[in-house]
């Protein structure tokens, strides 16, 4: 109880505190925590017991303003808003496919002001370490490169321009910044296709993000095909919503309605298939939870391959 009321305490402060402040309560919990040592063989149960979530409610509250004050220090610098950059690093998911284009994430390495395509490299800037890109698609008539394959683990070098992200201020409506901040992403933006600019590159596949690039071969399988029966054209996006919790694939009517779900995947598959998808949870709920899942695990082997490969 201690660590979840010094969790809620802390993320409903209107505004973080100083960083002194911050190690002020984590003394305070050090020295709570000595108070339990001595006074757990003379003082009552009940009173260890509080002193014991008190000095818990207290690191944990210092914990967490701690991080936010350090994931805060990576935010985008105002200065290098809307200026053409030259960034190198990995992309971190899997590629999101749009109608216009293609969103990524991307985890920048290193990061320089950009100068025309036969100029000398800028100098060398600050942006936050995860940023998510946009690639626009070739249009008609436009010559400028037209979007390239993008895989999880590729390492890329290429000219974007970045803001800090924002969103719409609806009453309950969609926290479209805070979602990101959760995400760990602290700058949006989009690649620089121009004549001016330098063309992108990949550089290599490196080993990171494996089950990333597991899911995307996943979703490409089941997608990819163009000359599937109309009832597989139909069910083909739910079921990779289901699968590796991508909804890019479904038809816009479809996303929303889990009843429209079950309808795509009774006609490619029969009722039979519909017993858990439809009886236990509803068909977004169910995506987003197996995105998760899939982040969750990608994570996870991204920091074993660090630790043993190097």
């Amino acid at each position: 109880m201690g660590l979840v009321a010094g969790a809620a305490w802390q993320v409903t402060q209107p505004a973080l505190w100083r960083a002194e402040s911050y190690a002020g309560l984590l003394l305070a919990a050090l020295a709570l925590g000595a108070a339990v040592w001595i006074a757990q063989r003379r003082a009552h149960r009940s009173v260890v017991w509080l002193l014991c979530a008190l000095a818990a409610g207290l690191a944990m509250a210092a914990g967490c303003g701690a991080r936010a004050l350090a994931f805060q220090a990576q935010a985008l610098d105002i200065a290098l808003e809307g200026q053409d950059l030259r960034l190198t690093g990995i992309i971190a998911a899997m590629p999101e496919p749009a109608p216009w284009g293609t969103r990524f994430r991307f985890a920048v390495e290193h990061a320089q002001r950009a100068g025309k395509k036969e100029a000398r490299p800028g100098r060398p800037v600050v942006v936050p370490p995860l940023v998510e890109l946009s690639w626009p698609g070739a249009r008609a008539g436009d010559r400028a490169v037209a979007q390239a394959p993008l895989k999880p683990g590729e390492r890329w070098e290429l000219s974007a321009r970045l803001k800090a992200p924002h969103g719409l201020r609806n009453p309950h409506g969609f926290d479209q910044e805070l979602w990101l901040w959760e995400q760990g992403v602290q700058a949006t933006g989009y690649v620089r296709l121009g004549r001016a600019q330098a063309r992108p590159q990949r550089l290599a596949q490196t080993g990171r993000h494996p089950v990333a690039r597991l899911r995307q071969q996943l979703r490409d399988a089941i997608v990819a095909p163009q000359d599937a029966q109309p009832a597989w054209q139909r069910a083909r996006g739910v079921v990779a919503a289901l699968v590796v919790g991508d909804q890019n694939a479904i038809a816009a009517g479809y996303r929303q309605s889990s009843s429209t779900w079950n309808f795509s995947l009774e006609s490619a598959f029969g009722a039979g298939c519909l017993t858990i998808s439809s009886t236990s949870v509803r068909g977004p709920a169910s995506a987003e939870f197996t995105k998760e899942f899939y982040a969750s695990c990608d994570l996870s082997a991204t920091w074993i391959g660090w630790v043993f490969g190097g």
